[in-house]
């Protein structure tokens, strides 16, 4: 297995440099069942970010560069089913993606709830409001 920076992800996904971008299509390109590409929480994360903060993408866009990686079978997200999860409650929420993550995530280690301070969390992404 080999470790996708985030840095990899975009390049691939937004192609457009010159001489990274080909090298990140080649090698994700290039993995296969037997050496598949690993890509972490935080890199899912990172990605979001990068792609809605400084290349505009959308929340539609951001749901379908998601669900992308999420169907490439060389790739190993890390928790995948916590991330479709997350994806599918950033998609129908005013929440932001690492919000939904964290609950997400909260939930799979069997927390009975997610407590925060941020009211827009709590309202969209299931979060519990602590007062």
């Amino acid at each position: 297995m080999i470790g996708l920076d985030t840095n990899i992800l975009v390049r691939y996904i937004a192609q457009d440099d010159a001489i990274q971008s080909p090298k990140a299509t080649a090698l994700i390109e290039q993995l296969s069942d037997d050496e598949p590409g690993f890509i972490a929480l935080v890199s899912i994360v990172e990605l979001v970010w990068v792609m809605q903060s400084c290349y505009a993408a959308t929340k539609p866009e951001t749901v379908a560069i998601l669900d992308k990686l999420l169907k490439i079978r060389t790739l190993c997200v890390e928790n995948a089913d916590v991330v479709f999860n997350a994806v599918r409650c950033y998609a129908r929420s005013n929440a932001d993606f690492a919000d939904c993550l964290i609950e997400r995530s909260a939930h799979r280690a069997n927390c009975s709830h997610t407590v925060t301070f941020d009211e827009k969390a709590a309202k969209s992404a299931g979060m519990q409001l602590l007062a």
